[in-house]
């Protein structure tokens, strides 16, 4: 699935995931600043945290089995099959405030979450 420019930042994808133009535009510039073009912005769910999952962002090469990989804005975006079912109809975003800078993700699966913002169940 590929997002475009028409489309709001606040659209999810029914079936996925859906990375905003604003984040993809800036893993295409951590990518850009790394000289790397081979790399995929993945996305984990992990035990952990205070509330018992926490998220994962990470660059990464490797192409795992059961994979689900989608394209926004010509950057990929992998998630294990292992994580998708609780990151349906998540949308990642990035946020550059005085208050805030980093990618923040937007969970209608997570029931709860942590004071932190950092973990969720």
């Amino acid at each position: 699935m590929t997002t475009t420019d028409q489309t709001p930042a606040t659209e999810t994808s029914a079936d996925g995931i859906t990375l905003t133009s604003g984040a993809a535009s800036k893993v295409k510039s951590l990518l850009d600043q790394e000289g790397r073009d081979d790399l995929s912005l993945r996305i984990a769910v992990q035990p952990g945290g205070c509330s018992g999952l926490r998220y994962q962002l990470f660059f990464d090469e490797r192409s795992l089995d059961g994979d689900e990989i989608r394209e926004f804005d010509g950057v990929h975006v992998v998630v294990d099959r292992m994580s998708l079912p609780y990151l349906h109809g998540a949308t990642i975003d990035f946020v550059d405030t005085i208050e805030k800078q980093g990618f923040t993700i937007d969970n209608p699966m997570a029931t709860g979450s942590c004071a932190c913002g950092d973990s969720f169940h």
